[in-house]
């Protein structure tokens, strides 16, 4: 079977360098698709399905690492294991430790025809003994957790209210999902529109209190009343004080795996 790869880089000349320098080092593998952004690389990905997905970190709009989570989430259930995850990368070596501590690999920038080949090497033996869909699932936790930055907790929201701006006591929110620029902040009694992107707040809230449960999903895990796992092995979420249910990501899952 040929192995197949995509590769996601904003930056069109080390796309192009990466890409001959692939070609050169693994004449068997078949660059399916190549993406500019993170977005792109996701809708790429569910399309073509590769075997390797050779992502940039820093990418304009979707990170390197919020895309593989996407692919992860997106996946479908018929398209056989997850792709290994190969990430590009100009961090420092501290960070190069913990991405290799995670078992995930990576490539520094500039990329070197000696590196690359020794990640050609791994990513052969990787593909000829297929890791366990849940250590790939962890590796990924783990790299998610060592991108996070501590910063001061908040306490409140500030919510766009007409022409006012509302303090929401960060107490009252049962869960706060994604959309576009914005982040909707529900509460028990009504909804909040606050105009800051998810992955700016996450690190601001109590990780013990506040569980990410899908990349757009973040719930109050004292207003969860029920945890089901449905028969296609997917945790869906009963809230205490709101009708509505939340489904919990592959990515997330092991949360719950106790039920």
């Amino acid at each position: 079977m040929t192995p197949t790869a995509l590769i996601a880089e904003d930056e069109l000349l080390l796309a192009v360098n990466l890409r001959a320098e692939l070609v050169a080092a693994w004449p068997a593998l078949e660059i399916v698709a190549q993406a500019a952004n993170g977005t792109a690389a996701v809708e790429m990905a569910i399309q073509h399905r590769p075997q390797l997905c050779f992502l940039d970190i820093r990418m304009p709009g979707m990170t390197g690492l919020e895309a593989a989570q996407a692919i992860t989430e997106d996946w479908p259930g018929d398209a056989g294991a997850l792709p290994l995850f190969v990430f590009v990368t100009a961090y420092d070596q501290y960070a190069l430790q913990a991405f290799d501590a995670a078992a995930a690999d990576y490539l520094l920038k500039p990329v070197t025809p000696e590196r690359l080949a020794q990640c050609v090497r791994r990513l052969q033996a990787r593909l000829a003994q297929p890791a366990a869909e849940d250590a790939t699932l962890a590796s990924l936790r783990r790299l998610l957790a060592q991108a996070a930055t501590p910063v001061p907790r908040l306490r409140h929201l500030q919510a766009t209210v007409g022409e006012a701006i509302e303090l929401v006591p960060v107490d009252d929110i049962v869960y706060l999902e994604a959309a576009d620029k914005y982040v909707r902040a529900v509460t028990a009694q009504r909804d909040y529109w606050v105009r800051a992107p998810l992955r700016d707040l996450l690190p601001q809230l109590d990780g013990e209190r506040f569980w990410q449960v899908h990349r757009s999903t973040v719930v109050q895990i004292d207003a969860v009343a029920r945890a089901q796992r449905q028969e296609n092995g997917t945790v869906v979420l009963a809230l205490r004080q709101r009708p509505e249910t939340l489904t919990v990501s592959r990515v997330h899952a092991n949360r719950f795996k106790a039920l």
